[in-house]
């Protein structure tokens, strides 16, 4: 069977087997280094109040929310795309 990609679509090399984290969508167990990580920060203060507070100079907390996606949700909720043959072999 051919196979797809040299890294077989996971992270670290010769690093060994790396630790799962659990999807944030289906909760199906990922390998970390397969996982797509997506890192977002949350406010409880509105857009709006938080632009003239911050004209005052005042410090708006905001919390780090970190989520792990598999494969298949990631392509789901627009995280990665499918790319082509040749625009997958690209290295950047």
């Amino acid at each position: 069977m051919p196979k797809k990609r040299r890294s077989g679509g996971r992270a670290g090399g010769a690093a060994g087997k790396k630790s799962v984290v659990q999807c944030s969508q289906c909760g199906k167990l990922v390998p970390r280094d397969k996982a797509k990580k997506v890192t977002k920060y949350l406010t409880l203060v509105e857009p709006t109040i938080a632009k003239e507070l911050r004209q005052k100079g005042t410090y708006i907390p905001r919390e780090k929310v970190i989520k792990y996606y598999c494969i298949s949700c990631a392509v789901h909720r627009g995280v990665v795309r499918i790319r082509a043959r040749e625009e997958r072999r690209t290295t950047e």
